[in-house]
């Protein structure tokens, strides 16, 4: 007997829950006892603190300019800040006393949370909930901030399944049952609509979200132009309906499809913080657009007027509280006129899953939610947006990379079944798989596409047989020192893992390759290179071996080091990837994650170059698979 969706729901919420006891345990665990080196190298705090201007934003909320006085030399390894717009930190200082507390950890936290609202480089502005906040910033000794756990995007998450769960009737529980049962997802019949600038694959995509009447799956495969036909399916559903809502589980993903849309000269409002800081990208966001608007310099005046008040002592404390209230009444009713005409003029609010939550949006119904990267997004996180929408449209690859889950526990429990991937099976019907790529060369595409989607991808004739060099192999293997050589072998290296030997076999494999090619058409053609490994260990490594070979230099604009995650979503003419892993034992921790594996492949155009133990590695299937193709194409 097949389980029952409450069934599936409680399930995934004890999960949840799962995952939540463990965060806050990691997170009490990094508070208590890493020292603040460890925190800054590790990308997770910035120490010390230097404290800029303060000021209301259009938002009126209070936030302060920080600035990052660490040495650039433990700076975070990573190409992507942790601290992105939206996530909550907190702060803390030294005493007196000075450095004896640097290794030990012994540091004192002040109570209240911050959210980060922008962040560039070596400054971020931070919201504070509070005048008094900013009062204990200014007077401390040594100050410094570090990422908190991000416990309203858990509430959010529990409140939405307890929704889901409790639901009698209603569209809400409609769609429960239409995704985790039996129940068939129902369409409209009308004659197909033609693009003829899209693909067939595309054209038939756009025309199953057209006819959903309850859910729609877009798969994406790399390089298949999912985006393309993503904005292809929201511009023409909003044909037939005023207004859609269109969501993603990160706010990159959501700024991409967003500036997408523009191009295609949709008018799209960005609820939240946008990643991508550009001039375009601001020019619609909530906060800009705010900005804007006619009314704004009178709210302005109102709100410091208001400001003003709580701060006087002078005069009648009944008549100051009057004039408090006629004013806040009055700065109400221009927010609301604002807010109307913002979301009036707007045919697509664009947010991640959690921003859909928030207060501008409050009561608002849409007769159509998009979810793209869905299949990177948590089920509870989907059904947050989803309690807002009629019917659902998901876009994404559920043959790429999960969502990222920390507990060993909660992933044993399947948190990382995600929605899409169980309408997938659940509803094969729904699902329009898109089916010629335009990335990679054949050769590169044929092992993936035989391995995750059953042969039934096709490179497009422009990609097809194109290459770099003349009798070149697209594909090769270089077989690493292995663990019972004097100089191989995998190393710990923290929480992650290196390979010297291999680190330095894989730029010296790819000097090679740039020989061959000759500097002068590296530069005049800017042919870029992006070199991938699983462990972030092997990252710092290649990047310290990169910085100090002066070989490197007038290429470093063309290269890119980053993990497998790092890499999602773009693409490079070659792409090197060292596997680290090498032991007598066989052992390749999450290497076994072959998602991970799918991605790191599939960022290469014309050129992709394996490092690796075949001894270790093709123990598994997978790996002994893919060393044989690649032997079979020399």
């Amino acid at each position: 007997m097949a389980e029952s969706p409450i069934s599936i729901l409680n399930r995934q919420r004890e999960m949840l829950q799962t995952e939540y006891a463990y965060e806050k345990e990691e997170f009490q665990r990094l508070t208590e006892a890493t020292g603040i080196d460890s925190k800054v190298r590790r990308g997770l705090a910035w120490f010390p603190l230097r404290l800029g201007r303060s000021y209301h934003n259009s938002l009126d909320q209070l936030v302060v300019e920080v600035f990052n006085g660490g040495a650039k030399d433990v700076a975070n390894d990573d190409d992507m800040s942790l601290f992105e717009p939206g996530k909550p930190v907190c702060f803390f200082t030294e005493d007196a006393s000075g450095y004896k507390h640097r290794s030990s950890g012994m540091l004192h936290y002040y109570k209240f949370i911050g959210q980060v609202s922008f962040a560039e480089d070596d400054r971020m502005v931070i919201a504070l909930p509070t005048g008094d906040a900013l009062e204990q910033l200014r007077s401390a000794y040594r100050l410094g901030l570090q990422l908190y756990l991000d416990e309203q995007t858990y509430r959010l998450m529990f409140e939405a399944l307890d929704d889901v769960i409790s639901a009698k009737t209603g569209r809400l529980a409609e769609l429960r049952e239409i995704f985790h049962s039996t129940l068939p997802a129902q369409k409209f019949t009308f004659d197909p609509v033609r693009f003829p600038w899209l693909n067939t694959s595309q054209q038939a995509a756009v025309n199953e979200v057209l006819w959903a009447k309850d859910v729609a799956v877009v798969h994406g495969p790399p390089g298949t132009g999912k985006t393309t036909t993503l904005v292809e399916a929201i511009y023409e559903t909003l044909r037939r309906e005023n207004q859609v809502l269109v969501c993603a589980q990160s706010n990159m993903a959501v700024d991409w499809i967003a500036e997408k849309l523009v191009d295609r000269g949709v008018s799209v409002l960005r609820i939240g913080n946008p990643t991508r800081v550009t001039d375009k990208m601001l020019g619609f966001t909530y906060e800009r657009r705010f900005e804007a608007h006619p009314l704004y310099q009178d709210l302005w005046a109102v709100r410091r007027a208001i400001r003003e008040l709580y701060e006087s002592r002078s005069g009648n404390r009944d008549n100051r509280h009057q004039k408090i209230a006629r004013l806040k009444g009055r700065a109400a009713e221009m927010e609301f006129t604002i807010n109307q005409a913002l979301f009036d003029d707007a045919k697509v609010i664009a947010c991640t899953l959690a921003g859909s939550a928030n207060r501008l949006l409050t009561g608002m119904k849409f007769g159509t939610l998009f979810i793209d990267e869905a299949a990177q997004a948590l089920e509870a996180a989907c059904w947050i947006a989803i309690r807002k929408a009629h019917r659902v449209v998901f876009a994404g690859d559920h043959r790429q990379l999960p969502p990222t889950i920390k507990s060993p526990e909660a992933l044993r429990g399947g948190l990382d079944r995600t929605l899409m991937q169980a309408i997938v099976e659940n509803k094969p019907k729904v699902v329009s798989l898109l089916r010629v790529q335009y990335r990679m060369c054949d050769t590169i595409m044929q092992f993936p596409n035989h391995e995750f989607y059953g042969g039934m991808l096709e490179s497009a004739p422009e990609v097809k047989y194109r290459g770099i060099l003349d009798w070149d192999t697209a594909v090769e293997w270089i077989d690493s020192p292995s663990d019972d050589e004097q100089t191989g072998g995998e190393k710990a290296d923290g929480l992650s893992r290196v390979n010297p030997a291999e680190a330095a076999l894989t730029l010296e494999t790819l000097k090679r390759y740039f020989d061959k090619i000759g500097k002068d058409r590296l530069l005049e053609e800017r042919i870029d290179v992006g070199i991938i490994s699983p462990y972030k260990g092997q990252i710092r490594l290649l990047r310290q071996l990169l910085k100090r070979d002066r070989y490197w230099r007038p290429f470093r604009n063309l290269i890119t080091v980053n993990t497998v995650d790092g890499f999602q979503g773009q693409e490079r003419d070659v792409i090197v990837i060292s596997l680290v892993r090498s032991n007598a034992e066989g052992d390749i921790g999450f290497l076994r994650d072959l998602r991970r594996m799918n991605v790191a492949i599939t960022r290469a155009r014309m050129k992709l170059i394996l490092l690796g133990d075949r001894s270790t590695l093709c123990r598994m299937p997978f790996y002994k698979r893919l060393a044989e193709y690649v032997d079979e194409q020399w």
